[in-house]
C-alpha cells in the first residue's frame, strides 16, 4: 500500500493467525513475533480476540493518531475501571489525558529527578546494596534481594506515601497488574486487586486532605494540586502503583542478564562508565519489560493494507516492534550498546510517552545497576539454578539467582 501504513479503508480483510498459542508467548515471545512480522504484521488473532501489530511503522503509527487509535478500549480497559475504582490518565485521550499528565509532569521532568530524586534514588540503593551484601551468594536472587524492593522504596518516596512497606507496595502493584488483565473474570484476583484498592483508598483518603494542606514535591501532592476531583487523584495514584514498580524492577535484572550474557560489552561499561544510559537503553529495546498495550480504532482504517473495522481492538506489540528487522538495520535480535543509535518503543511515544522515564533512567540506568556492579564487580547469574522468565503483555526474569566471589 502507497503513502504509508495508515490510509482509508480500500485493504483487504486481515490474515488469521490461528497458529498463535498463548503459552508460548509466555514463555518466549520472540519467535511468534519474528513469523508474525514476516508473515504479516496486521494480523487478527483468534484466542486472543485482538488484531496483533508487530511492525515498528505500524505501531508508531497508532501512536500518533490517537483520534483513530483511541487509548479509550473496551476489554482491558473496563478491567482496568474495575480494578482501580476510575478511569486514569493511561485510558483517556486528549484533552482530558492531558490534563492529568500535565499535573504531574513537573515532579517527573529530568531537571526535578536531578535535584529532587536522584539523592533519593541513591539513598535508596545503598540500603538495598547493603541488604544484598547480608545475602548468601549461594542463595541470592536479584528480584527478591534487590530490584523489587528497591523499584518499591523509589515508587513510595516518588508517590510521598509514609509509613508504606517495599513489600506491600510490590502486592498492590502486582493486584493491580494482574486485575487489569484478568479478561477470565478470576475471582481470586478480583479479591487481591479489590484488597489493594481498598487499602489504598484508606490510605489516600488521609493522606489528599493532608497534601492540601501540607504540599511537597511528591507526585500525589502535584495531583492534588491540580484541581483534579478526589476520584481522579486517586485513580492515577493506583495506576502509578501498578506501572511504576514492575518496569524498573524488570530493568534492573534485564540490564544485569544483558551484560552477564555479554562480557565483552560488560567491560567495556566498567572501563567506560558514560555508556551506562546506552545500555539502559539498549535493554530496554532489546527486553522490552513493556510488551504490549491495547487501542481501539474509532473509525474504519486500513494499516499496513488490511482493513480495521470500527471498535477493532488491537494489540500494540512494542515487543515485536522493538526487534522489528525492517527498522533496525544490523541485528535487531541481538544486545549491542555500539548500535546505530535509532528510535525505539519502550517507552511509548506520542501523547502517551512513558511519564516516568526520565525517572527510570536516573534511577535504574545511572544508579541501581552501576552501583550493584560497582560494588559486586564479580556478581554472575547463578547458573547452578535456574533463572525464570514470564510475560508477553508484561515480560521480565521473575527469578534470577546470582552469585558473586566471597
Amino acid at each position: 500500500m502507497s503513502g504509508g501504513p495508515i490510509g482509508e479503508p480500500v485493504g483487504s480483510a486481515a490474515p488469521v493467525a490461528d497458529w498463535v498459542i498463548p503459552q508460548e508467548l509466555m514463555q518466549d515471545p520472540y519467535p511468534t513475533y519474528l513469523r508474525l512480522q514476516r508473515e504479516t504484521p496486521v494480523a487478527w488473532v483468534p484466542v486472543l480476540n485482538k488484531y496483533l501489530v508487530t511492525g515498528y511503522a505500524e505501531c508508531h503509527a497508532i501512536e500518533l493518531d490517537q483520534d483513530t487509535y483511541s487509548a479509550q478500549v473496551q476489554g482491558s480497559g473496563a478491567t482496568m475501571i474495575r480494578t482501580l475504582g476510575e478511569n486514569p490518565m493511561l485510558r483517556k485521550n486528549d484533552p482530558e489525558h492531558a490534563v492529568e499528565r500535565q499535573a504531574i509532569n513537573p515532579t517527573l521532568r529530568p531537571k526535578a529527578v536531578q535535584q529532587r530524586w536522584t539523592p533519593i534514588f541513591d539513598r535508596n540503593a545503598e540500603h538495598y546494596l547493603e541488604v544484598l551484601a547480608g545475602a548468601d551468594p549461594d542463595s541470592a536472587e536479584l528480584n527478591r534481594d534487590y530490584a523489587a524492593p528497591l523499584a518499591s522504596q523509589n515508587l513510595i518516596d516518588l508517590l510521598g506515601l509514609p509509613n508504606v512497606e517495599p513489600d506491600t507496595m510490590r502486592r498492590w502493584s502486582h493486584a493491580f497488574i494482574a486485575g487489569t488483565g484478568n479478561l477470565h473474570d478470576d475471582p481470586a484476583i478480583w479479591n487481591a486487586a479489590d484488597t489493594a484498592r481498598a487499602e489504598v483508598d484508606a490510605l489516600l483518603d488521609e493522606l489528599i486532605p493532608h497534601y492540601r494542606a501540607q504540599p511537597n514535591d511528591s507526585m500525589t501532592s502535584a495531583l492534588v494540586h491540580s484541581g483534579l476531583p478526589h476520584s481522579i487523584v486517586a485513580a492515577n495514584v493506583k495506576l502509578t502503583i501498578a506501572g511504576g514498580m514492575n518496569e524498573p524492577q524488570h530493568m534492573v535484572t534485564n540490564m544485569v542478564w544483558a551484560l552477564h550474557h555479554h562480557p565483552d560489552q560488560r567491560q567495556q561499561v566498567a572501563d567506560d562508565p558514560s555508556l551506562w544510559p546506552t545500555v539502559f537503553d539498549e535493554a530496554a529495546r532489546w527486553l522490552s519489560p513493556i510488551g504490549m498495550y491495547p487501542r481501539e480504532t474509532t473509525r474504519p482504517v486500513t494499516l499496513c493494507g488490511v482493513t480495521l473495522p470500527a471498535g477493532a481492538p488491537i494489540g500494540v506489540v512494542v515487543g515485536a516492534a522493538n526487534r522489528d528487522p525492517n527498522h533496525f538495520d544490523v541485528h535487531p535480535e541481538l544486545f549491542d550498546i555500539h548500535r546505530r543509535k535509532q528510535p525505539h518503543l519502550a517507552f511509548g511515544s506520542g501523547v502517551h510517552l512513558c511519564a516516568g522515564h526520565w525517572a527510570a533512567k536516573a534511577s535504574i540506568g545511572q544508579i541501581a545497576v552501576p552501583s550493584l556492579l560497582a560494588k559486586f564487580p564479580s556478581l554472575r547469574v547463578d547458573h547452578r539454578r535456574v533463572s525464570e522468565w514470564n510475560g508477553w503483555v508484561f515480560r521480565g526474569l521473575t527469578h534470577l539467582p546470582v552469585t558473586w566471589d566471597h
